[in-house]
């Protein structure tokens, strides 16, 4: 499958617990950082979830 790219642009102090756990989830725990997943639904749909806190390059 593809992978994509997120990049966590927006910090996540006053974001709701569930918004925190899908960061973490994603491995996003600092501003900033970068991490490599592959495009399933799973993952799409926790980029959804959080996209005004993310950024996503293909």
């Amino acid at each position: 499958m593809a992978t994509i790219k997120i990049k966590q642009v927006k910090s996540r102090i006053k974001c709701p617990a569930t918004q925190k756990r899908t960061l973490d989830a994603l491995g996003l725990t600092k501003l900033n950082k970068v991490v490599e997943h592959e495009a399933t639904p799973q993952i799409m749909g926790m980029v959804a979830k959080v996209q005004h806190l993310i950024s996503v390059v293909e």
